[in-house]
């Protein structure tokens, strides 16, 4: 295979958000506002109560260094979101859909419908992602004999 196809079949990076209105303060405002209509949920309140006690801060700052580096390709995130969310025994599949709607409305409240439905798409890759690392058992993997 020559080099022009192998860069024709090596997908493209994900580039920055070029929106005027998107940056750290925003970005910001979403997660505080996302976070405060979560900590509302009926079904996922409780789990957060119990994973954040005391300061919200420090995670909230967390979640804003998250979304900037998903977002604006800061780079400002250097934890590790799987084994994080791992550890949450009482989280199920169904919760992702919650998560996400919430989610949704928060950044549809907050910027204009092409920008939100950007930040809803990487959304919905993350937590596809997380519910594979979260849920996924292939089961055993049959042995096949010769005969």
């Amino acid at each position: 295979m020559n080099s022009s196809a192998i860069d024709q079949a090596r997908p493209t990076a994900e580039q920055p958000l070029a929106d005027l209105g998107v940056d750290r303060t925003s970005i910001g405002a979403l997660v505080r506002e996302f976070y405060s209509r979560l900590r509302k949920n009926d079904r996922l309140g409780p789990i957060f109560a119990r994973e954040i006690t005391g300061d919200w801060e420090p995670h909230l700052e967390k979640m804003t260094d998250f979304w900037c580096s998903v977002i604006l390709k800061t780079g400002d995130y250097h934890g590790r979101p799987v084994p994080a969310h791992l550890k949450l025994k009482d989280v199920t599949e169904a919760d992702f859909d919650i998560w996400l709607g919430i989610f949704g409305e928060t950044a549809t409240a907050l910027f204009v419908s092409e920008t939100a439905a950007v930040f809803v798409d990487r959304a919905e890759r993350i937590a596809k992602s997380l519910k594979l690392a979260m849920f996924f058992h292939a089961g055993p993997v049959p042995v096949v004999r010769d005969r």
